[in-house]
């Protein structure tokens, strides 16, 4: 089954959750396999790689209709490549991070914060006890608007472990949320990947990241 196929699918699966927005992870897609993800409707791409984003970022640069994303770690020394060609991060982790992004950015970015919710050690992350402290350090990085969470769920097809996590990170969301903080207003959820994107919309899920649901 080819992208347009699977691209096809996807829609199928989300047409009763329109307020679900698909982003294309292209992390193994090279450029003919993300050019065909544009032939077919799909328009917000993420990556995960600073290199690999700047090279898909000018080679589609004068295509207007592509939304940027990035998804991985972001070192400081190249927040500078990042800031102003992204409309969002999804993995905000660090203060350090937003304030060198509060002194590049042109305009307010939209922000994930990034929670480590299954308390992996070798995976990125705020502790989920620690997230409203890391929010309310934020308040003078006025560039930095935090739309909502983020996470990476267990790589399992166990749907109860999956499943306690995107309820835990919804019951994380609707806390901040509730704190009405005026540049955090947490309203969405970036969660969900290609094996377990369709428990995340049962969840609140607002963002999905697909990416090898594609090249299947």
């Amino acid at each position: 089954m080819g992208i347009r196929e699977q691209a096809q699918l996807v829609r199928e699966t989300l047409k009763d959750y329109p307020n679900v927005q698909v982003i294309a992870a292209t992390k193994y897609m090279d450029i003919a396999q993300t050019q065909e993800l544009i032939d077919n409707g799909i328009y917000d791409f993420g990556e995960n790689r600073t290199d690999e984003f700047l090279k898909k970022y000018e080679y589609f640069k004068n295509n207007k209709n592509i939304r940027w994303h990035f998804f991985g770690v972001v070192q400081n020394r190249k927040i500078k490549d990042l800031a102003n060609r992204i409309v969002c991060l999804h993995s905000l982790e660090r203060l350090s991070t937003a304030i060198e992004l509060d002194k590049k950015l042109n305009a307010p970015l939209d922000c994930f914060v990034q929670v480590n919710i299954t308390e992996e050690s070798n995976k990125q992350g705020i502790p989920a006890n620690k997230v409203k402290t890391f929010i309310k350090q934020l308040e003078n990085c006025k560039k930095i608007r935090v739309i909502g969470l983020m996470c990476i769920a267990a790589l399992t097809f166990d749907e109860e472990v999956l499943r306690k996590s995107f309820q835990k990170m919804k019951k994380i969301k609707e806390e901040i949320e509730s704190m009405n903080i005026p540049y955090a207003p947490c309203h969405e959820l970036s969660m969900g990947m290609s094996n377990d994107y369709k428990i995340a919309i049962q969840y609140g899920a607002t963002r999905v990241r697909l990416g090898r649901i594609f090249l299947i």
